[in-house]
Formats: C-alpha cells, sequence, structure tokens
C-alpha cells in the first residue's frame, strides 16, 4: 500500500496535500474543518502588521470557458484583514489540536529587519510548523512596497530570507512570484539567502474581462476595477513549467520545492512532484468544490502509486527532471503520424477543418457509397504536429503513432544547419 506521509524541508505531514495561502486558511473555523476533512497541511493566510488591512468588494472575479465553470480565478483581495493577535492565538489552538498536521504561517510585512524580527518572535510562540515568505501577491500590497515588488528584485528576496534565517528557528519556504522574466532570478536569491524551500506559483497578474456595460474591469467596485491575481487550472502550465527549471537548476540544487497552480485532483499534484515538488498546495479547487475534495486526491494518488509501484512519493519525485530539455536538445529525426479510428469517428470534420486551414493539409474528405464522410490521414503530408488529435472531440479517435525513419538521434545542437554549430566547434 502506497505511504502518503510526507517529509518537506523538514517538515512533516501525513499526506502532501496542503491548502495554500488564500481565504480557505483565514481562520481556525476553517482550518480545522479542513484538517477534519483530511488535509495534509495548510499556509495560514499572509499575516502582517496590525492595523488590520481593509478589503474592498467585491474580490473575485472567473472565467467560464466551453461550459467550466471557474477555469480560472481572478481576485482582488489583499492579506488577512483580521487582527494580528487573533490570528496568532488561533494558529496556536489549531496546531495544539493537531499536533500532526503541518501548519504554516505566511508572512508579509515592509522590509525593514526590525519588522521582520519582531513577527517572526510572535509567530515562534504559536508552535507553527514554519514560515512562508510572501513574495508574490501581485495587486495591494506590491503598491505598497511588499509582496511581489519584493519578489521581482532578487536582492530583495535575498536580504530578507537572510534576515528570516537569522532570527528564527522556524524552516523558511519563499513564496515566488510567477510576474517575472525568469523565475531562476528569485529562486536563487532564495537560496544564498539560506531557504529551506520555495513554493510556486503565486498569482498571475490579470484581468479576467470588462464589463461591456460599466465599461470597466471585473469585477467591478462601486465602477471601477484594477488588475487582480489569476490562479486555477488554466495557470497550471505556467505554473509546472516554473517548477521543472527550478528543479532542473544546478544552482537551485537541494531547495525543496512546494507546488501550486491548478491542482485539481491527484493527476496534478503526480505531475508536479514528478517535475521536482515535494508536496502541493491547492487554494481554487478547495474554494469551488470544498474540502472534502482532498478525499478524492488521496485515495487517487495511493491508487496510482500502488498500480505503478510507487511505495512513498519520494520513488517518482523528479522522475520526469531529466526528460525536461532545451528544445535544441529534441531528437530532430523523431516522427509521429496521425491515425483516425474509423469505427470511433463520429464525421464531425473538426479535425479536417483545422488541418485544411491552419495546419498542413494533410486529411483527405470524401464520401462513401452510402453518402457518409468520411476523413484519412494522408501520411506523406502530416508532420506529426498532433492538432487534429486535440480537436477531436472523441477519445482516442485520433491517435499519434510513430514512424520508422531509419535515421539517428540528430538534435539541433548538432545538426549542419545549425549556424551557431560551427562556432562552438571551432571554439572547442
Amino acid at each position: 500500500m502506497a505511504d502518503l506521509s510526507n517529509d518537506f524541508a523538514g517538515i512533516r505531514s501525513p499526506n502532501p496535500f496542503w491548502l495554500a495561502s488564500a481565504p480557505p486558511t483565514d481562520k481556525q473555523y476553517n482550518v480545522e474543518r479542513a484538517f477534519k476533512a483530511g488535509w495534509g497541511g495548510v499556509v495560514w493566510k499572509t499575516l502582517g502588521e496590525d492595523p488590520p488591512i481593509v478589503n474592498a468588494t467585491s474580490r473575485y472575479g472567473a472565467v467560464t470557458y466551453n461550459g467550466v465553470r471557474v477555469a480560472g480565478l481572478n481576485n482582488i483581495e489583499l492579506i488577512t484583514d483580521r487582527p494580528l493577535e487573533v490570528n496568532l492565538q488561533e494558529i496556536k489552538a489549531v496546531k495544539r489540536a493537531w499536533p500532526d498536521r503541518a501548519m504554516i504561517v505566511s508572512l508579509m510585512v515592509p522590509c525593514e529587519e526590525h519588522y521582520w524580527i519582531d513577527i517572526l518572535k510572535r509567530v515562534e510562540e504559536t508552535e507553527a510548523d514554519g514560515v512562508e515568505l510572501n513574495f508574490g501577491c501581485p495587486h495591494g500590497m506590491s503598491e505598497r512596497g511588499m509582496g511581489s515588488a519584493v519578489g521581482q528584485v532578487p536582492d530583495y528576496v535575498e536580504m530578507v530570507t537572510r534576515w528570516v534565517k537569522q532570527h528564527s528557528r522556524m524552516p523558511c519556504i519563499v513564496k515566488l512570484t510567477p510576474n517575472i522574466t525568469n523565475i531562476l532570478g528569485p529562486a536563487r536569491a532564495a537560496k544564498r539567502g539560506g531557504a529551506d524551500a520555495v513554493s510556486l506559483i503565486n498569482t498571475i497578474q490579470s484581468m479576467v474581462g470588462v464589463d461591456l456595460d460599466l465599461m470597466a474591469p471585473m469585477p467591478t467596485v462601486d465602477g471601477y476595477g484594477t488588475h487582480g491575481g489569476y490562479c486555477g487550472p488554466a495557470v497550471k502550465p505556467i505554473a509546472l513549467r516554473m517548477v521543472g527549471e527550478i528543479a532542473r537548476d544546478p544552482d537551485c540544487a537541494g531547495l525543496a520545492i512546494s507546488g501550486i497552480g491548478g491542482v485539481s485532483s491527484w493527476r496534478e499534484a503526480a505531475e508536479f512532484i514528478a517535475m521536482g515538488a515535494g508536496n502541493v498546495q491547492v487554494c481554487t479547487a478547495a474554494m469551488t468544490h470544498g474540502f472534502k475534495i482532498v478525499e478524492d486526491m488521496k485515495s487517487g494518488l495511493a491508487n496510482w502509486m500502488d498500480d505503478k509501484g510507487h511505495r512513498t512519493t519520494a520513488d517518482f519525485r523528479r522522475a520526469a527532471v531529466p526528460r525536461f530539455v532545451n528544445w535544441e536538445d529534441l531528437n530532430l529525426n523523431h516522427a509521429i503520424v496521425a491515425t483516425i479510428d474509423q469505427d470511433l469517428c463520429i464525421q464531425c470534420g473538426k479535425c479536417y477543418i483545422a488541418c485544411e486551414d491552419t495546419s498542413h493539409q494533410s486529411i483527405a474528405a470524401s464520401r462513401t457509397p452510402d453518402g457518409r464522410r468520411r476523413y484519412e490521414i494522408i501520411e506523406e503530408e502530416c508532420v506529426g504536429c498532433n492538432l487534429c488529435m486535440h480537436v477531436c472531440p472523441v477519445d482516442d479517435c485520433i491517435t499519434m503513432h510513430p514512424l520508422a525513419t531509419g535515421q539517428d538521434k540528430l538534435t539541433w545542437k548538432h545538426h549542419p544547419n545549425n549556424p551557431m554549430r560551427a562556432v562552438k566547434e571551432a571554439a572547442e
């Protein structure tokens, strides 16, 4: 049987599923309901210095796509608007009641050392397991010189991380912003500062739409709108790539990674772990489906691990990292072609339209003797781009199959048409 117990940067929890710092972790009532439902840990919603934050209403905007509600969620909510002392008392009470669960406290205060010394001392008194430094919030707090305003400057990331490690016994997780050209800059800075781990991604600066009656960005507040932070299933591809970049970077070796961004099921969790994450954090899925989704996440992951022969998540952690390469390392002699299963085909023509109008004109359309439409792949024209497979509404109707080329592996690095190849060889 799979063992889901988790050790992340020295912080133990019964499973790798944590709730991210967000509205679901804003108070004792929510967190205790989460622990009863089976979550392995929580990152308490970001604490700051008193006086409390003042939030606006409304706070959320969502993207609905092809009938899927909340394919992406945008929020303009700030850090906790509850008094600091109340939060600290509740954190201490919950940790004592649930000693086996991971209790991480998210923090955001100004970039002055005395602020960090003060709040770290108060958090340590709660007996929490660790702190997460919120260097990612892209709205409201960034305008005050915190959040992503810090996360976008590696020197600041390193400086504050070093303060935290100097003045605290607790493991330190640095939460990174995706609103940056190269995620490796702040990740490396976090390591230089002594961080035990990084978590990513925080939300993406965004605007989900415009109210065409009010002519204002959504969500609107008294007729006006602003940019917010984007999360949910739509951001998973961005998050997964950034996690992989850190996992394969030699300068980040030894940093534990907490994967965040679009985790809605056990499958996304397994993907993040395979790409180097030590655990995952969940927010949007819990907000749209409730805390009990963790039951399916745990059972699904355990069943998959049993099927694959993995006893612990460590058995497949980073398994995909060696195969995450740059484009110039791909085999250009590898060839695949599409095949259409005529028994499954419903003759909708979506594959033909997509290929004929926008791709390589490699699907032939004809009529059968009884007048039915028929679509077939023209193999000599097919470049194996996968577009037809993706637009087909029937699972496994169009599949991709390898062709035997009889050619050895050839990458762009060693391709005769690569102008940099001769330069590199001459230098060597």
